[in-house]
C-alpha cells in the first residue's frame, strides 16, 4: 500500500507485472534475516542464540516468559466474501491480505495476544505501527475468543519498544482507515490504469529505469 501511494505506476511494475529485476539483498537485510531466524530458532526450539546475536537473548528470554501458546513467524491470511472479512489459509488464492507475525502469543484463558515484529533499524523515529494495527486484525478473526492484542515493534539494534493495544471492538478500524487507498487501489486493478506519479523519489531510488520521471533512465 506505500508503494501504491507513493506511485501506482511502480506498484504495478513491482507488484502485478513483475518485470522490474529484483535487487540481491543488502548486508542490513541479510543480517535482519539472519537475526530473524536466530530469534526463531530460540524461542520455537531452544537453538543457542549465536555469538553476533546474542544482545537479542534479554528481550526474547522476556517474550518466552509471557503466558500462552507461541508460533514463530506466523501466516495469517483475511479474505472477503459478500463483503464480510472472514480468516483464511496464508496461501489461500482468493485471500484479500496476507501478513506474516515474527512472534504471536495467544492466551486464550485471558483472552490476550501478543503481536511482535522483531526490527533491526538503527532507530525508532520513524516507527509506523500500521503492521501491527493489519497483524491484530487477522488474530481477531482467527481466535474468537481473544478480546485485546498487543502489539510490540522491538527494535533491538537501537534498544527501543513501541508498544500498542487493539480492542476487539475495533478490530477492522484499521480497514476503514485505509478505505481511500483500498479504493484507489480496487479501482485501479478494475481499469488496468496505474498512474505515474512524480515523487521525492523518482530520481533517487526508483526501478522503474523507463520511466520519464527517473532520473537513471
Amino acid at each position: 500500500l506505500s508503494t501504491f501511494k507513493q506511485c501506482p505506476h511502480r506498484y504495478m511494475r513491482e507488484k502485478v507485472v513483475r518485470d522490474i529485476p529484483r535487487e540481491p539483498d543488502s548486508d542490513a537485510i541479510i543480517y535482519g534475516k539472519e537475526l530473524h531466524k536466530a530469534a526463531e530458532d530460540y524461542i520455537a526450539l531452544g537453538t543457542p542464540i549465536p555469538p553476533q546475536f546474542d544482545y537479542i537473548k534479554s528481550y526474547l528470554d522476556k517474550l518466552k516468559c509471557i503466558d500462552g501458546e507461541k508460533f514463530c513467524e506466523r501466516q495469517m491470511g483475511i479474505t472477503k466474501k459478500n463483503g464480510v472479512l472472514e480468516a483464511c489459509d496464508f496461501f489461500d488464492p482468493d485471500a484479500w491480505f496476507r501478513g506474516v507475525a515474527d512472534l504471536l502469543i495467544i492466551d486464550e484463558v485471558k483472552g490476550v495476544a501478543y503481536v511482535v515484529d522483531y526490527k533491526t533499524g538503527k532507530s525508532s523515529k520513524y516507527a509506523d505501527p500500521l503492521q501491527l494495527q493489519l497483524m491484530a486484525a487477522c488474530v481477531f478473526l482467527l481466535y474468537p475468543s481473544i478480546q485485546r492484542v498487543k502489539g510490540m515493534l522491538l527494535f533491538v539494534v537501537c534498544r527501543d519498544i513501541i508498544k500498542t493495544s487493539y480492542p476487539n471492538a475495533e478490530r477492522f478500524k484499521v480497514f476503514e482507515e485505509l478505505s481511500d487507498v483500498l479504493h484507489r487501489r480496487t479501482v485501479a486493478y478494475e481499469s488496468g490504469v496505474f498512474n505515474k506519479t512524480q515523487n521525492g523519489l523518482c530520481r533517487a531510488w526508483c526501478p522503474v529505469l523507463d520511466c520519464e520521471f527517473n532520473g537513471k533512465s
